[in-house]
């Protein structure tokens, strides 16, 4: 009873600490306004720099990264010993990789549909490289190195981020992992991709706008 009352509380306290809208909430301290009626309207990094500036934006995306790492951290924790004891019939060894990435869904889902913006939410890319940061760093840095290099040379962080997450698929299957830290990086990649439909489409029509255009303070 432990394990499973140990694993719908992890499941919990990862999507409710993904959800903290950090770009709304510092858009309400900073300035009295709403992000989520400005820029792009979304609560994400990027709209934090077009309407918030720079050092705000950094700082929400810090918190955002933060909030995927410290949301597996706690989950990894919740289930060290003495905490919840060994479950008589599943190895430690087997079944903490599956929570684990049931956990880095669940901050993925926390970030771009939270619960105190009415599910709604970003596009869960930084709060998802802090996932895989904390499960996998040479896939994170791989896949920043890649964000980086795009948002660099084309200054788009839509492609930049869409090329991130596919390289963080590549990345994982190509490495030795386990099964659930591949299928939750395959996921959370698609998922990621799926959030920039919009983005996307903008892309193919050239219209997509660049760092630097349109920003606000």
């Amino acid at each position: 009873m432990a394990f499973w009352i140990a694993t719908v509380a992890g499941l919990g306290v990862a999507y409710l600490l993904a959800s903290i809208p950090t770009a709304y909430l510092a858009g309400r301290l900073l300035y009295g306004l709403d992000i989520r009626e400005h820029g792009s309207k979304s609560v994400g990094a990027t709209n934090a720099l077009r309407v918030l500036g720079k050092w705000p934006a950094l700082v929400v995306l810090l918190v955002d990264v933060l909030k995927g790492v410290v949301a597996i951290i706690l989950v990894r924790w919740l289930f060290a010993p003495p905490f919840v004891a060994p479950h008589p019939t599943l190895d430690r060894q087997t079944w903490i990789p599956w929570v684990v990435a049931l956990a880095g869904l669940a901050a993925l889902l926390g970030h771009g549909r939270s619960i105190w913006l009415k599910f709604s939410g970003g596009k869960s890319v930084a709060t998802g490289l802090g996932v895989v940061l904390a499960i996998s760093w040479p896939v994170a840095l791989g896949a920043l190195a890649v964000f980086g290099g795009v948002v660099a040379i084309f200054r788009i962080v839509s492609l930049g981020s869409i090329l991130a997450a596919l390289t963080a698929i590549l990345l994982i299957c190509c490495l030795d992992q386990p099964l659930a830290y591949r299928l939750l990086v395959v996921a959370g990649g698609v998922y990621v991709v799926a959030r920039h439909r919009a983005n996307i489409m903008r892309l193919l029509a050239g219209t997509e706008p660049r760092l630097g255009h349109g920003q606000g303070r």
